[in-house]
Parts: structure tokens; sequence; C-alpha cells
């Protein structure tokens, strides 16, 4: 089902050409550990366990930014929805594509050692063809796809060492068909429904490799109206949609799963009924009535989803994971799940070696609103006039960045937000509120970066509004009773913010700068002084990280709407990015790798 592409697979394996990276160090679990202090090579998604995505590099920096070009690029031959950052170690850089291909490239020239092509085992795609990453380590790459698949495939030659399935699929999913007859959202085309994959980067720690599973809340997605259009709709229906989702952790060596755990709690979802947020926003939420329904539906938790859609952050010291969780199922219509519907939209401290629950944070109980704790945790230290705090941070959807002590889970303070809140929480009517963030965000799946130095995060942001609408059909002699939600964008200009954030200053916005379209893909900060984050309209751009002056930009060609990484190859420091452009923002899409690097001396 798999094949290996390219001429003299294991002369270039072995490295026995002259122009063949140095042989790899071997990604061992101390070398992970100390992933910081290797500024060089990028050898987790989040470049370390804290997910700072930060670099002690800085051969680019203020002064000679403006020099940056160019490099090479690696033509990936496939054009859709690119989101993954790239990993480099020793000189090979690890590239996962759309649809879960995969290769191997020389880091200094952009020459390809070697490539997997994946053929997926079903055709059905939930949650599309974007990969966010693989892990590489115990002399393997290690990757999710889109048809719920963890595989590992040998890091020198690319070959498939174990392909283990995650999970069955989710069972019935969203139709176009279930819209009422005069609702025009029935001309647009599915793009996707409620279902199963995997679309994070794993994490690999102790022996052990951790994924999780999308799509399990997923609703009914919907085109946009004309070609490069944003998408046109999510709706949930009422009824028995989904499963619960999990975050997993598997044997590196064999794939055998060591625990799971759960990301719908087993018992008592329904939880406390909270009118509000935990720190008192209110939810306009009847809890009288969901309290009379509650027995009605015995069985809602089993269809519960909370989709996994964010790599972990990981604290070696204390061996604890950090995860997020996904809105439930039914996405946005509740009346089918009364309760706070435990665990889903949610920050949760795991144990790493039993994947036993520590805490949780629930941002947002009964979540109707797609408000996905999407953005991956970061871990970093906060000073007090009590000590230093070991504190963990979410960028949500919201618009705010959420502190926590990461030993109790204890609110220390959320930001300022960082994108307009309008009509926040309000519930749906059948005319349609608009609300603002949508479920695109505030911060989406995007990753921080974070300058310890400084104690500043820099957070990408989308101000895309949305109309929440509702749908209430009665009965007919052919046709049961009907209810639907939907989120619709609105005709109006969409933009986007990138914000400095001190951490240090209750989550006061230092600066703050407003950009073309709404910013969805990831940020890079150096020791160069600056602040790296790409955009729809295919703008890679580099800012001042005290200032946020606009100091270089290149035109990519498409949509930049993945995570910037640098890393060094002989004394050569280098930026590298995605550019393919994101289909449900209607960002043009494309299909390349560039990496840029300062003009060789003559």
């Amino acid at each position: 089902m798999h094949k290996l592409i390219g001429p003299l697979l294991t002369a270039l394996a072995l490295c026995v050409a002259a122009s063949c990276p140095a042989r790899a160090a071997p990604v061992d679990d101390a070398r992970l550990r100390t992933a910081v202090d290797d500024p060089a090579n990028w050898l987790t998604y989040g470049r370390d366990y804290a997910n700072q995505r930060f670099s002690a590099l800085k051969q680019i920096n203020r002064e000679t930014v403006a020099q940056l070009v160019p490099h090479w690029i690696y033509q990936t031959g496939t054009s859709a929805t690119f989101q993954a950052t790239p990993l480099v170690v020793d000189g090979v850089m690890y590239l996962s594509m759309p649809f879960n291909h995969v290769a191997a490239i020389d880091a200094a020239s952009g020459r390809e050692l070697w490539r997997y092509e994946h053929k997926r085992k079903i055709s059905k795609m939930c949650c599309g063809p974007a990969n966010r990453g693989v892990s590489v380590a115990y002399g393997k790459v290690y990757l999710g796809t889109v048809d719920a698949r963890l595989i590992a495939l040998d890091a020198a030659t690319g070959r498939v060492a174990w392909d283990v399935a995650l999970a069955e699929d989710t069972g019935p999913s969203e139709k176009i068909a279930q819209l009422a007859p005069n609702d025009a959202l029935r001309g647009h085309a599915a793009t996707g429904a409620t279902g199963v994959g995997a679309n994070m980067a794993p994490l690999a720690f102790n022996g052990k490799i951790i994924i999780g599973i999308t799509g399990v809340g997923y609703g009914l997605h919907l085109e946009g109206d004309r070609p490069n259009a944003p998408l046109g709709a999510v709706v949930g229906f009422a009824g028995s949609y989904g499963r619960p989702g999990f975050f997993a952790a598997f044997d590196a060596a064999t794939g055998q799963r060591v625990w799971q755990f759960d990301t719908i709690a087993k018992s008592n979802w329904e939880g406390a009924f909270r009118p509000s947020t935990p720190d008192g926003v209110a939810l306009n939420r009847d809890t009288a009535q969901e309290r009379r329904e509650l027995a009605k539906y015995p069985d809602a938790a089993l269809h519960g989803g909370g989709s996994a859609w964010t790599t972990p952050a990981f604290d070696p010291h204390s061996g604890t994971l950090f995860v997020g969780t996904g809105n439930p199922s039914p996405q946005m219509d509740d009346v089918s799940r009364p309760g706070d519907n435990l665990y889903s939209v949610s920050l949760v401290a795991l144990d790493a070696e039993t994947g036993k629950l520590k805490w949780f944070y629930q941002q947002v109980p009964h979540d109707v609103w797609g408000y996905d704790v999407a953005s991956p945790p970061l871990l970093f230290d906060l000073p007090s006039a009590k000590g230093v705090i070991p504190a963990v941070g979410q960028a949500s959807k919201m618009g705010w960045f959420y502190v926590h002590d990461r030993r109790s889970g204890e609110l220390l303070y959320k930001s300022e937000p960082f994108v307009p809140q309008i009509n926040l929480f309000a519930r749906p009517t059948p005319e349609g509120v608009r609300v603002a963030p949508g479920a695109l965000g505030g911060a989406n799946w995007t990753p921080v970066a974070f300058n310890a130095d400084t104690g500043l995060v820099y957070v990408a942001g989308s101000h895309s509004p949305t109309r929440y609408a509702v749908r209430e059909i009665a009965a007919t002699a052919d046709r049961p009773a009907l209810r639907y939600s939907s989120l619709e964008p609105i005709d109006e200009p969409n933009w986007g913010t990138l914000s400095a954030i001190s951490t240090r200053e209750q989550g006061r916005i230092r600066w703050q700068k407003k950009t073309e379209h709404p910013m969805v893909g990831g940020v890079l900060a150096t020791a160069g002084g600056l602040v790296f984050a790409g955009e729809g309209n295919g703008l890679l751009s580099a800012f001042d990280a005290d200032t946020g002056a606009a100091l270089w930009q290149f035109q990519c060609g498409a949509g930049v709407n993945a995570p910037p990484v640098t890393y060094a190859v002989n004394g050569v420091q280098y930026v590298a990015v995605a550019a393919g452009g994101n289909a449900n923002y209607g960002f043009k899409q494309g299909g390349a790798l560039l990496v840029f690097a300062m003009p060789k001396r003559r």
C-alpha cells in the first residue's frame, strides 16, 4: 500500500555521497529533554518540550534581516492546506506534507534524500488533508494520518517500521440532505463532517509516542460560495453524532498502546451545570432546563466529542503532559447533551506515565460556539512576590491568553483581549446573531512563541465574525422534527493581529500589529530580536520583537499558514516555512517549503 520514491535510496540513506549531511547523533530522551540548549536543530514540534518556539540563533537579527533571501525551495507536488512544522536533526530536515506524505531533505541544499508516499486505507477524510508535523526519535519518524493511523518510518530510509490504527470511524455523520428544503446552505458542497482522523504532530518522550484523534465532534463543514472563498458554514445537528476523543501513548519501538485518556469524562460528564465560565463570564445557559432534560439523554457522553487538535507540552520534572481538548458533540447544537460536557474545551494535565488525570480547567462549559482549546499549551517560569511559579499558558479562541499554575491548574490571570469580542457567548437566534471571535478564533490551532528573557509571548490572532443561527422545524408526514445550528461567515472585512503580551504584567499587551488577513499559522521568536509570522496573502514577515516594527517581508506565492522555524548547518542560520495556504480561510493554496538565509559572501 506504500511506496518509496527516489533513485539510489540505499546510497542516500547511508550517506555515502560526499554531499550528504553528516550522520545524525541519536535522538534519544536525554537529547529531547535538552533540546532547548541545541539551537542548531529543531527537534520537536515546539522546538522544546515547553513549546516555546524560541531560538538562540542570532546571525539573522534586527541589523541583518533586511538582507535575508531565499536559499532553496522544495516543491512538494501537492497543492493543499499546508500547516507543517518541519523538524531539523543534524543537517536533515523531516517534512510532513498534506495527505501525510513525508520527505527527508538535506537542510542546507534542499536535496531530497528519501520520500514516503502515504496511501490512505479509507478515502473519507473528516477534517481535510492538513498535517502539522512529525516526531523524530529513537531512529524513527512518527506521523499521525488523516485516516486515523500512527505510523513509524525508519529515519534513515523512510521505510515503514510499523503502522497501527488509532480508532475506527465514528459511525453516522452529518449530511447536506438533513438541511431544511428551503435552506440556502443546501447549495454548498460538504468539505468535512464528524469522523475520525489525526493531524497533530506526535510527541516523543520516555520511549513513548503521544497522539490524539480529531474530528469526533466536527459538525458539517460546507464550502464557500465561490473559488478561494472562506469556509461557507459549519452546521451542527442535534442527535447522536461523534464519539469521545482521546490522547494515547504508544510504545515507540512496537506501536503497542500503553495508555489512553478519553477527553470525555466516563462518569459525571454533566458536571456542575455552571452558569458562567470558571473566571465568571456568563454563558447565557438555562441550566434549570438542562437539569430537567438530563435523564432523556443517558448515552450523551458516548457521543461526546472532544477532539485532540494540538501537540501537548511536557514537563519532565513533574512528569506531566498538558493537552487541549475540542468542542463537545454535537457541535453547536446542545439540546441532546445537557450539562457541562466534561472534559471538552479544557486545558488538561495528565500523568505522563499513566495518562491519569491530574487536573483540568474547562474554559467554556457546555460550549456551543466551537471554542476548542486548539493552540498548543506553553510552559514557562513566572516570577512572583512569592518566588518563581511554574506556569502553563494557552492562547484561546475567545481572544484571551490564560495563565495557570501548572502544579494545580489554578488560574493566575488572563490577558487583555488580543482580538475584538462581540456578543461573546451569545445564544443563536433564528435570524442569526453576530459573534466575534467566531469558531475560527481568536487563536486557533496556531502556536505561540515565548521569550524567557523578556517574558513576552507572541500570539497570532484572527478577527473573523460569524453569524450564529438556529433552525427548528416541526415534523411533517414525511419528515421528523428537525433542529440544527449554523455558524456562517459575514460579508465584512476580516483581519488579524500579532500581539506581544507581557506574562509578567498580568497579560498586558505591550504592542500589537493589525494585519490584512486573519493570522493563522504560527510564530517564531529569536535571540536576534525578531519575531517571524506569515499571512494568508503570501507574506512572511519579520518584526522587531520589542516594538513590533516591520523589518522585512517576502512574498511566498501562496498563503503562509504554517509556523516558521530556524536552524543552523555549518555555521549558517536558516529560516524555513511552508507556503500552501488554508482552505478554511480561503487563502491561496500551494505546495512549497521555502528556506531563507543571508546572501553568500563572494
